[in-house]
């Protein structure tokens, strides 16, 4: 059994500081110096999971390979570090309340009156230690969601004042705040940081170490005072300058010892080398590209771009893989139709069309598939893409006048994309779709198998409608091949188109399983087919 310590990462002034990608950065040096870690996000929000939120409201929802809907920063989580994430690893107060109040209803307390403190507070802490008590992890890091000092928060920082008092130097504080550069004044400010801390403070909880976000760098003079002011030592005041890339963040913050700061105050023996060459030849591919190619993403949530932060991910992690910068061209699929379509896809060498729920720019988006079907522009589509290229090739090409999902028509004639046989009883919406990994079979003739390179695959899936056998026959017969099949239950997982450099839809959420150590297959796959499109195109 190992010694697991816990690293809590909290966050102060302002929210979007990085709390996130602080927390994989830590977690990749950790990696790196030969630790075990995992990393969970709490989040203080009442959903039991952001399943139902609006992408407007909190950005893409990730699905972890044992179907649990979590936010979007399990993404980084697995990106950064290449370990899979679960339930276990995003907890909101939802399901801290809700296990705690069913709890009651069972009659588990005994009459006692249920409290804030001990009960949620416990609740807290056992979900905190789950992942250690596993057995596999030297590290766990819990990044507390939104800022210290949000009534929400209360609960999870009295839950590590109490962790930090029952195992002592087994528990660390990382605090990530803002020292803001005021250009009329042209200096740095410490005071957002100092007051931040201060709230800490009157909770309960000393950070032991400080992460500073800036746009400018700290002197030292800088960091003596905020070291001064909030009770740490200058070694513990760390600077995280705004980057270029995400990316960049672990090697600015193994310049900063960070890790090492983390190893000396959990006491933990620090080892001298670390090992981080693939990462860092990650890094030099992706700042010095070797070409350049442009894809169309078609979403209705296209203005904001975390609502598909991890095909963003993937299109960076398949462009090194490639040796080429891909930029993407947001598209929004409301703005699409027959008439403008050219000039919507001026200068792309390739179209994807993103996942997503609801009718809105649907048909903007079937207007995209066509253009790209019919010029042979490598096109890609994601779930609902999926299902829209399955749509516009039954009305274009097998004349199914009218073809649509009963998502969309409920009366559609021709009902291609049609709901699963078991969800049709469904009425909660929440952790309810198809979610999680499933088997997928491949047809060896097929080009997915080219990339996959095996027979049989595992995808995250995260929707309710399926392709409908019914007409599965006729496609096939046209040209479009159903190539990858989920064998429990014949489901229609992959379509690729024949006589097309690249037209292929996947069920699936392919996205989620890219990291920098493993960039997707499919995404790689489809970058390549882009640059030869475009080669062979000039």
């Amino acid at each position: 059994m190992k010694d697991t310590k816990y690293i809590f990462v909290t966050g102060g002034v302002t929210s979007s500081l990085g709390k996130g990608i602080i927390s994989a950065s830590l977690a990749k040096l950790l990696q790196g110096r030969g630790f075990s870690v995992t990393i969970q996000k709490l989040d203080p929000y009442i959903n039991v999971d952001p399943g139902t939120l609006n992408p407007y409201e909190h950005g893409e929802c990730y699905v972890t390979e044992d179907g649990a809907e979590t936010d979007l920063d399990l993404g980084h989580y697995e990106r950064f570090s290449n370990v899979p994430t679960s339930q276990a690893n995003n907890v909101t107060t939802g399901r801290i309340y809700q296990h705690v109040i069913n709890e009651e209803r069972a009659g588990t307390y005994l009459g006692s009156t249920v409290q804030v403190i001990p009960h949620i507070t416990d609740e807290i802490k056992r979900r905190i230690k789950l992942l250690g008590q596993s057995g596999n992890f030297d590290f766990v890091i819990t990044e507390i969601g939104g800022t210290v000092g949000d009534i929400e928060s209360f609960p999870f920082i009295e839950a590590i004042r109490q962790m930090r008092w029952e195992m002592g130097k087994h528990c660390a504080v990382v605090h990530l705040t803002l020292v803001p550069f005021l250009s009329a004044a042209g200096e740095l400010k410490t005071k957002p940081t100092q007051h931040s801390v201060k709230t800490m403070l009157e909770q309960g909880v000393q950070p032991d170490i400080i992460v500073c976000r800036t746009e400018k760098h700290l002197n030292d003079s800088i960091k003596g005072k905020i070291a001064q002011f909030c009770n740490v030592e200058v070694s513990s005041v760390i600077e995280s300058i705004d980057a270029a890339s995400i990316y960049d963040v672990p090697i600015l913050m193994l310049e900063e010892k960070l890790d090492i700061e983390v190893l000396r105050k959990t006491q933990t023996p620090i080892p001298e080398k670390i090992d981080i060459r693939k990462w860092e030849d990650f890094l030099h591919r992706l700042h010095n590209p070797q070409s350049e190619v442009t894809i169309a993403l078609v979403g209705k949530y296209v203005e904001l771009k975390d609502a598909y932060k991890s095909i963003n991910e993937a299109f960076i992690h398949a462009g090194v893989s490639n040796d080429c910068k891909v930029k993407l061209k947001y598209v929004h699929s409301e703005h699409i139709d027959s008439g403008n379509v050219h000039e919507q896809m001026a200068g792309v060498g390739g179209v994807l069309v993103a996942p997503g729920f609801g009718g809105r720019g649907i048909e903007g988006k079937i207007t995209a598939i066509e253009w790209a079907r019919t010029n042979k522009v490598p096109f890609f589509g994601v779930c609902l893409g999926m299902q829209c290229a399955v749509i516009e090739f039954g009305r274009n090409v097998l004349g199914l006048r009218d073809a649509h999902s009963t998502e969309m028509n409920p009366r559609t004639p021709h009902p291609v994309i049609d709901i699963m046989s078991n969800q049709k009883t469904v009425k909660n919406l929440g952790g309810t779709m198809r979610l999680g990994a499933y088997p997928c079979k491949l047809d060896p003739e097929s080009k997915v198998y080219g990339v996959y390179k095996e027979t049989m695959i595992s995808e995250r899936h995260r929707h309710r409608y399926e392709f409908n056998n019914d007409y599965r026959k006729a496609y096939n017969k046209a040209g479009m091949r159903t190539v990858g099949i989920y064998p429990n239950e014949n489901l229609v997982e992959i379509v690729e188109l024949e006589n097309h450099p690249w037209f292929v839809g996947v069920q699936f959420h392919p996205e989620y399983k890219s990291t920098v150590a493993r960039p997707h297959p499919l995404f790689v796959g489809f970058v390549e087919a882009v640059k030869n499109y475009l080669s062979e195109k000039d």
